[in-house]
């Protein structure tokens, strides 16, 4: 079994850490108990530099680190091998049907040869080099043609389908159906990542989504935010192996997911004013603040209803399965009451990963009492319970992430 997080971004994507290389992605990947790893940003001229001078096709069609290199240290426990796939996030901004679309896209990429075709084509359509997700005034039907333009292999995936600024189905610039976006391409377009704001359940209830393949991935802007959702391959390693399962479901095994009530859009509301809404109540409001009258920001719960065209309890059990985490510095930081980045957090987090191995094994597999030994009673029972989906939630909106707090008692 793979676990692979293939949307992340590089220090050259605004508002991302200066510490994201191809050596941080090795470490971290270890540590979470990630297998294959998307390179995020391929797009910018000195990230995909500093990739090809530092990473070297395998036999696979993956790419891993070059002999040589200094590496940070891993702990025993938790080390393993780390493939990487060529990975970068396009924004599409642009005028269709008299209104303003948004819409990111996770573009896969087979080598760097093809990558170098694929900068070719975009750079005649606006600057690669000013951000590691570059924004194009381009058509999401014209950069899909393009690609399969370019090379049948490369995958075009809906980033984060449903969040409401930047997406294909987003409630202020997307689309009601992938065909009303793609056209008479949308047959290219075999899967959709689901976004930290919703989860498999919730895009089922489009039937329209039934032959999509569904994609979960951390959109990670830091190292320690790898892992904090991923998609599960029942396959050997191997680019054309991702894709396949991708474009047919044969080998995708599941999703880890954060709870969709974590993700900052999952219910409608005005940060500003401290309103957050269930979907009838916006309605009731007629989409305004009660407070100051401004126009709310409409959740992915929402929009999901408004699309939906089944309820959760109609939903096909053919699916692949799918299981909800919470990310463990999070869960410790919740036990111990002090903050993820606190030096006792960090601590009990990297006792953990040392005596037990990486996060998922953690998280999904290590015993009760081996995670009590390794640390206590209290964070082993919060895990326990967070397995059995025994948490309190607040749930997040209009940007502000919502807080899954296990129970320890």
């Amino acid at each position: 079994m793979l676990i692979a997080d293939l949307h992340i971004h590089s220090r050259y994507s605004r508002g991302c850490s200066r510490d994201l290389t191809p050596e941080t992605l090795w470490c971290w990947s270890q540590l979470k108990g990630i297998d294959v790893v998307g390179t995020g940003d391929f797009t910018h001229p000195g990230w995909i530099a500093e990739l090809r001078d530092k990473l070297e096709p395998d036999d696979s069609g993956l790419l891993r680190l070059r002999a040589g290199l200094t590496l940070p240290e891993v702990y025993p426990s938790c080390r393993s091998d780390v493939r990487y796939l060529l990975t970068a996030e396009i924004s599409c901004i642009y005028r269709r049907h008299e209104r303003t679309r948004k819409v990111h896209l996770v573009l896969l990429a087979p080598d760097f040869d093809t990558v170098l075709g694929i900068n070719a084509a975009l750079a005649k359509i606006g600057n690669l080099a000013s951000d590691g997700r570059p924004i194009l005034g381009l058509d999401a039907y014209r950069l899909l043609e393009m690609m399969l333009s370019i090379s049948p292999e490369i995958q075009v995936i809906p980033a984060h389908a449903w969040t409401p600024h930047f997406s294909v189905f987003g409630a202020f610039s997307g689309f009601d159906s992938l065909e009303e976006c793609f056209g008479d391409l949308t047959p290219y377009i075999r899967a959709i990542e689901t976004g930290l704001s919703s989860d498999p359940a919730m895009n089922r209830r489009l039937p329209d989504l039934d032959g999509i393949q569904l994609l979960s991935c951390s959109d990670a802007h830091s190292p320690a935010k790898l892992g904090r959702e991923a998609t599960l391959f029942d396959i050997e390693p191997g680019y054309g192996a991702v894709i396949s399962a991708l474009a047919t479901g044969a080998g995708l095994a599941g999703t880890i997911e954060f709870f969709p009530q974590e993700g900052k859009y999952y219910l409608d509301g005005h940060r500003a004013c401290g309103i957050c809404l269930q979907p009838e109540q916006t309605r009731s409001y007629g989409g305004r603040c009660p407070v100051c009258g401004g126009k709310l920001t409409v959740g992915v719960l929402h929009r999901v209803e408004e699309l939906a065209r089944r309820s959760l309890a109609e939903q096909p059990d053919r699916f692949p399965p799918f299981e909800s985490l919470v990310p463990l510095a999070e869960l410790i930081a919740s036990v111990v009451g002090f903050g993820t980045a606190s030096k006792r957090v960090q601590s009990v987090y990297h006792g953990l990963l040392e005596g037990l191995g990486n996060e998922f094994h953690i998280l999904r597999q290590a015993t009760e009492a081996d995670i009590a030994h390794a640390s206590s009673q209290e964070v082993a029972t919060a895990i326990v319970n967070m397995r059995r989906g025994i948490v309190r939630i607040n749930p997040g909106y209009d940007g502000e992430f919502g807080k899954i707090m296990p129970v320890a008692a």
